[in-house]
């Protein structure tokens, strides 16, 4: 079992974590493959965004953005806790299946907001499916509440594309 300390300016968290031989660190393009793998064990693709080449432009802007959990030399769980210079957040959290339930998650989110509070992030978001009832009850056991009267809005760029041959609207 391991317990940490994270300190959050005037506030101390406490987390545990009972796998054994274990450690969070930031990801390098070996861990790509595992991430991968980790990702689709976890919760199964969400999108466009799983592919090494996505993984890789990730580490290319923020080399730190990308927290694995390792025990007993296995990559067991990951976290994207991404610096936009203005906020932190928090995407595709995920922890092996048969490792769950033993703190690791909760570690790997102390873990991204102490790096993120580092950088000077004061408001940390965590982006889940809205149906998601464990993860809604996970990031609220966490502290963080659900934001009122918001709507997330997104796009690919590949409907763009198809849309507007030339890569942007009104190009001839």
């Amino acid at each position: 079992m391991h317990i940490g300390l994270v300190s959050l300016g005037p506030l101390s968290l406490l987390f545990v974590c009972s796998l054994p031989g274990w450690r969070i660190r930031s990801a390098v393009a070996g861990d790509f493959p595992s991430v991968l793998e980790l990702w689709a064990a976890a919760a199964g693709p969400t999108g466009l965004a799983e592919t090494t080449e996505r993984l890789t432009a990730l580490l290319r802007t923020d080399r730190e953005a990308l927290l694995v959990a390792e025990a007993e030399g296995l990559l067991v769980g990951a976290l994207i806790a991404a610096w936009d210079g203005w906020r932190g957040s928090f995407y595709r959290l995920a922890v092996l299946p048969d490792r769950r339930r033993r703190g690791l998650a909760r570690a790997l989110v102390r873990e991204g907001e102490r790096r993120l509070g580092e950088r000077g992030a004061v408001r940390l978001t965590a982006i889940i499916a809205d149906d998601d009832s464990v993860a809604i009850s996970f990031w609220s056991a966490l502290g963080y509440r659900r934001q009122p009267r918001r709507a997330r809005f997104i796009r690919h760029l590949a409907e763009v594309a198809a849309t507007h041959p030339r890569g942007r609207p009104g190009a001839a």
